[in-house]
């Protein structure tokens, strides 16, 4: 492996990590391979769209062929190949086709468009780039034919579903198995996409060893064996339902993996019911979507065991809902596509799962809350959380000067979020290091604004940032959806309500707008950056108001 390319973990922490069992020295390839002998006519994968059920062998052969197709189109270890797809059985045969072979899947979302896509083929300097035809009204094809002209080394163009028109069909790759050198388990698998909010996306290179113990740590946590069945909701490439435990924790365990074509309760709920769903994953807006639709629905939902909620802070608020609403455990999931993963643990007293975002998987990962100088804090204090272990990455991929910022020389993640840590070892997120709203030399957490606003009962939910003043420096600003069929309250009522809950007077919002939706990244969290530029944007017109 290139150093410059992929900073991978000094020698004595690697040794240690394989000492004490969290790197078993496992590739995807073998996985899959290992699961298809064991019970190769299990369902692996459902696609309800296409009307498939894969079985383990299938998904085996699959691979096989494909990686194969690969090969003779001269793609092999350590090639990039850019995979833009939407949820589709064939994600996961695309996938472990890479894997079997050493190539490396860039994962991108389907809501990523020739910006992001031109820029990943380029800095990665992809030989191909995979993806459907069609998707959500968006004919990715003219897309390809941008990108395509644009990298110079881009060779291939493989659509995996629809009419692949000047590109090839991935249907037609596929050839009969041949033998190739694997990869090793300590090689890099794929390039994952970081959850940056500035600028395009940077790299994260994950290990075979490093990330299926995460799978099988979080498996461990979360109860998941071969008779769980989990609904991939979100964006399948996304690292959330790709591996908390996610569709490639399913399947490690020998699981069955339904895939989700959309997000809606109306698309899912049927899904959950048919397929006799034992969990699932969210991120924070759809769970309070969800949760609304649950207490009318018709379909069943009994099955539905443990509800994952991560991606972002999940308010207490909106936590203590889910119980009631689904009758299933809820499972507060706080982590990075870097690495660190926490989870609140199955039996977990109530309190703690809505009152905290969980625990790291591994007893190797070390946790570090440092003020702004970087010096630990007391315990229970607030500060920046740093983080390193057996699977957070050590660099990203080719970024040496955001490397330098984002890790100390000591090999800490500088992940920028702002936690606490209680007694019993549980996070609390109180928000991003950006997120802190700095109002006359006052620090407000804005998760804490918004838990208040969140108790209101015709609220549904509400997001709070800082909006530029030229007295205080800051001000906070709140965007707030309220329920459908609610009285609508007045913004003076939502402020005359967290004021009489206790809230300091300081934290009170400034300015209460009410707006239909939240602007979302391509994975469906809400985007605080955009809500940040409105706000920025309302105050330069409007500035006394």
């Amino acid at each position: 492996m290139n150093l410059d390319d992929a900073p991978t973990w000094p020698p004595d922490f690697a040794e240690r990590y394989r000492a004490a069992g969290w790197w078993r020295g496992e590739t995807f390839g073998s996985m899959l391979r290992e699961r298809a002998e064991a019970h190769p006519d299990r369902i692996a994968v459902v696609d309800p769209v296409a009307e498939v059920r894969w079985s383990y062998a299938e998904l085996d052969r699959r691979a096989d062929r494909l990686a194969a197709g690969f090969l003779t189109r001269n793609i092999t270890k350590g090639d990039r190949v850019v995979v833009q797809l939407p949820n589709i059985a064939e994600f996961f045969e695309v996938v472990f086709a890479l894997f079997r072979i050493g190539a490396l899947p860039v994962f991108a979302l389907p809501a990523h468009r020739e910006t992001e896509i031109s820029y990943f083929c380029e800095f990665t300097e992809a030989v191909a780039y995979v993806i459907a035809a069609e998707h959500g009204g968006y004919d990715y094809r003219e897309l390809a034919a941008k990108t395509r002209a644009g990298a110079g080394t881009l060779r291939h163009v493989f659509v995996a579903a629809g009419d692949p028109g000047e590109f090839e069909a991935l249907s037609d790759v596929a050839e009969d198995p041949v033998s190739c050198a694997p990869p090793r388990p300590d090689d890099l698998a794929f390039l994952q996409l970081s959850g940056g909010s500035t600028g395009v996306p940077k790299l994260i290179p994950r290990t075979h060893d490093d990330y299926i113990y995460s799978l099988r740590g979080s498996n461990d946590i979360c109860g998941v064996d071969e008779n769980s069945v989990y609904l991939c909701v979100l964006p399948a490439a996304h690292n959330f339902p790709l591996s908390s435990p996610g569709s490639l924790g399913t399947l490690y365990a020998g699981g069955r993996v339904v895939l989700c074509p959309q997000p809606s309760p109306e698309v899912a709920f049927p899904l959950i019911d048919r397929e006799r769903v034992t969990l699932t994953g969210l991120v924070p807006p759809l769970a309070l979507l969800w949760t609304q639709a649950a207490t009318t629905t018709a379909y069943g939902l009994s099955s539905l065991d443990v509800l994952l909620v991560g991606g972002a802070k999940f308010s207490e608020e909106a936590a203590r809902r889910v119980g009631p609403a689904f009758g299933c455990t809820l499972q507060q999931v706080f982590g990075m596509a870097e690495g660190l993963v926490n989870y609140t643990r199955l039996d977990d007293p109530v309190e703690v799962i809505v009152t905290t975002q969980g625990r790291p998987i591994s007893p190797d990962d070390e946790i570090l809350v440092v003020d702004d100088e970087d010096r630990e804090v007391a315990p229970g204090e607030t500060g920046h959380l740093l983080t390193r272990g057996p699977y957070t990455i050590r660099g990203y991929w080719r970024a040496p000067e955001h490397n330098a910022r984002s890790f100390t020389e000591d090999g800490f993640y500088r992940t920028g979020d702002v936690v606490r840590v209680t007694a019993s070892g549980h996070i609390v997120v109180e928000g991003r290091a950006k997120d802190q709203i700095n109002r006359g030399g006052e620090k407000i957490a804005a998760e804490e604004v918004e838990n208040h606003i969140l108790a209101h009962p015709s609220v549904h939910d509400a997001n709070v940032v800082a909006e530029p003043d030229p007295y205080l420096g800051e001000r906070i600003r709140a965007y707030v959806i309220l329920r459908p069929g609610a009285a609508p309250p007045k913004p003076a009522d939502i402020k005359r309500f967290v004021r009489e809950r206790g809230l300091a007077a300081y934290k009170v919002p400034d300015r209460v707008e009410f707006v239909d939706v939240f602007p979302q990244t391509g994975v469906g969290k809400i985007s605080k950056k955009d809500l940040r530029t409105a706000a920025a944007r309302s105050a330069a017109i409007s500035p006394n108001t």
